[in-house]
């Protein structure tokens, strides 16, 4: 399952990450920044430590799960 993770920093300076299942393939770097850059400016999210000031980093998580046959 691949899952798109957003990552920003609050108005304390600390991390806060937003977490998106089934991204679009392949990803657009410009359409991601633009998406974060409108979080912050719509101020969409808000944290315990303040509102989203800036953009931290975005990746893609691609994780596997095999389940194991216990009989």
């Amino acid at each position: 399952m691949k899952r798109i993770e957003l990552k920003f920093r609050n108005l304390e300076g600390r991390l806060v990450t937003i977490s998106l299942d089934d991204p679009k393939d392949p990803v657009d770097a410009v359409a991601v920044r633009q998406a974060m850059q409108e979080v912050i400016d719509q101020n969409v999210f808000t944290s315990s430590g303040g509102p989203y000031v800036s953009i931290e980093s975005a990746q893609i998580v691609d994780r596997t799960v095999e389940e194991i046959e216990l009989g």
